[in-house]
Parts: structure tokens; C-alpha cells; sequence
């Protein structure tokens, strides 16, 4: 179904529309995503499956799910499982394969990195180190070859949130991961990463504090000989939107986020709510500075991984509204470039 053709900037133009729906009655939030052999994958996550809210004593359930779409398929196929049921880590395509790392269910938040490659049409876990500690609503990014994951939290009763940057070289991965100096500003979880040429960009997030969130505009760049720099600040907070952000020449575009406009609302009226931020913004690495450039589609998600698929930008199911879910699979193609 085509849903819109919005244009970016004055060069690119996408055009929304959808995959396969996730095969489940409800969908999940943040559920691991990446490519394996050109193979789209959707693990794990979480949701409420009798589609009720916390605020009215639903249980929130983790899950172990893998989902496989092949280029030309018109359906999801299941195809074993996680470890253990698990959701809300940092999941990012390397080379052929996909590294899950950290994430949490409801018992625990999680110290395991694996490695998924599909082979033979099976799922194949290889282990990497574990994280120097928990970490579940974290942000990463891989960059020469190097995992970086940043902020997040501890454990599912956490008061606060971290303030770690750690990088684990992985073609060296029996060093283990290394502790680095983390950014200028405040703690954070539920960041948005991204990287440019060499550098990579730490983007908004929540500071947990007391229990208390404070949602976040401020924005960093890293590199590995120079260290952290300050760049523009988001013209609003972009909490939770998916990550890693995607890189179109030297423009970062990061789609939609909580704003944090409604986050003091204990229950909110799901009727009547409308949906997080539909805003897709550009941040220029080459000018530092942002720029509102198109919108999403009605309803977009939070708390969803991002994928660069099939010359295809992928943000699958998410959380639409607070504890909705959804089992859509947004696909957005480029289709023009103006000279």
C-alpha cells in the first residue's frame, strides 16, 4: 500500500511505504533488527498482549521470536529463537551478520553480545564478550569496525541512567571491550546513534534521575584521535526514535521521536493521544546545523530499531502510542536525486 512521497532536503525525494506485517496479533517494542546475508530479521521485543497499559495492571511480556523476510517474499517465516526472551538492547548489522547486544525482559537486563548469521536457512549464535555490565535502553553504533554503545540502563527497576562508552574492537574481539571517556553532557538512555564518515554522533535521550526523566536536545560527535566535541543542539528531543540513525551523504535523518510534549500524562487517553513525532530531521555534518525535512506517515514508532534493507530504509513495529504496539513495517525507497 503506497502511503505518502515526501521530500527531504532539495536533492532526495522517499516514498513511504509498507512490507509484510510482523505475523503477530499485537507487535512488539523494541525488538532487535538487522540484515544476515541480505536476509531482513526481527527479534525478540516486547509488548502487552492482551492490549492493555501499565497504569491499568497489564503485564508487559518479553518474547524470543525470530522473524526472517527474504527479498521477494510477501511473508514474515519464524525461524527459531533468542537465547532467552529479550528486548530494548542495541542490534546493528556487521558485515554478513547481526550483533545483538545487551537488552533486558522483565527479570533482569543483560550482559550478552551474540553474533547471528543465517546459514543453511538456520539462525547461527556466535558469542561475543559480554558487556562490562547490564545495559538495556543503550544506544550503539559500529565504526571502523569498532562497537561503540552508549548510556542506557541497568536494570528494569533503574532510577537512573548511565553515563558508559564502551567500544569493543571486533576484529579483535578477545580484548574485550574497552572503557572509554564518555561525552560532555549529561547521562542518558533511549539516544539516538549514528556516524559520518569518521566520526560518530551521539543525538538527544532521556537523563533518568530520581526516577525522573528529562528529556534531552543536546548532541555530540566522537572521534577515535580527537575525542568528544559538542554539535548543534535538536531543535526538539527525539527520545527513542530509531537508531542507528540513517546516513545520506552528509546528512543524518532522524525519523520522528518522543518530544516529550505529553510525557507528563500518568494515563493517557489513547483515543484521544496522538501519536509521537512524525518529524523527520536532517542534521548537516558538513553545515551543524538541523533542519525539519519531511514527515512520516501517520502513527510512527518509537522504542523501533532502524535497517537499511534492500535499498530500502526499514523501521519494523514500534510502539505507536504509549503501550500500543504495532505490527507494521515501514518501508521507506529513495526514488529521485536532482542534480
Amino acid at each position: 500500500m503506497l502511503m505518502a512521497c515526501n521530500r527531504f532536503s532539495t536533492d532526495v525525494d522517499i516514498r513511504w511505504n509498507e512490507l509484510a506485517s510482523i505475523p503477530d496479533t499485537v507487535g512488539f517494542a523494541g525488538s532487535y533488527a538487522g540484515v544476515v546475508n541480505d536476509v531482513l530479521i526481527v527479534a525478540g521485543g516486547a509488548n502487552f498482549p492482551d492490549g492493555g497499559a501499565p497504569w491499568k495492571g497489564a503485564k508487559k511480556i518479553w518474547y524470543d521470536d525470530v522473524f526472517i523476510l527474504e527479498k521477494g517474499d510477501n511473508n514474515w517465516k519464524r525461524l527459531g529463537h533468542l537465547p532467552q526472551p529479550a528486548g530494548y538492547g542495541v542490534s546493528i548489522t556487521w558485515k554478513d551478520g547481526l550483533i545483538i547486544a545487551g537488552g533486558g525482559n522483565a527479570k533482569k537486563h543483560l550482559t550478552a553480545v551474540w553474533y547471528l548469521q543465517y546459514e543453511d536457512k538456520q539462525i547461527v549464535f556466535q558469542s561475543l564478550p559480554d558487556l562490562p555490565q547490564p545495559i538495556a535502553n543503550a544506544c550503539g553504533i559500529v565504526l571502523a569496525d569498532v562497537l561503540y554503545i552508549m548510556g542506557g540502563t541497568t536494570s528494569p527497576t533503574a532510577v537512573s541512567s548511565e553515563h558508559n562508552f564502551w567500544a569493543l574492537d571486533l576484529n579483535q574481539p578477545d580484548k574485550g571491550w574497552q572503557t572509554l571517556e564518555a561525552w560532555p553532557g549529561p547521562s542518558r538512555m533511549l539516544a539516538v546513534a549514528a556516524k559520518a564518515d569518521d566520526e560518530l554522533f551521539l543525538f538527544s535521550g532521556a537523563q533518568l534521575a530520581g526516577g525522573k526523566r528529562t528529556y534531552l536536545k543536546d548532541a555530540y560527535s566522537y572521534h577515535p584521535k580527537t575525542g568528544w566535541r559538542s554539535v548543534a543542539s535538536l531543535p526538539q528531543s527525539i527520545v527513542a526514535a530509531p537508531s542507528p540513525a540513517y546516513t545520506h551523504h552528509h546528512q543524518i535523518l532522524v525519523f520522528g521521536g518522543d518530544d516529550g510534549t505529553l510525557a507528563n500524562q500518568k494515563e493517557p487517553d489513547l483515543v484521544k493521544h496522538p501519536g509521537f513525532s512524525k518529524v523527520i530531521w536532517s542534521y548537516d555534518v558538513e553545515t551543524n546545523d538541523w533542519k525539519q525535512v519531511s514527515i512520516l506517515p501517520d502513527f510512527p514508532s518509537v522504542t523501533a530499531p532502524f535497517v537499511y534493507w534492500n535499498n530500502q530504509l526499514v523501521i519494523p513495529g514500534g510502539e505507536i502510542k504509549p503501550s500500543v504496539r504495532t505490527t507494521r513495517v515501514l518501508s521507506g525507497t529513495i526514488i529521485q536525486k536532482k542534480q
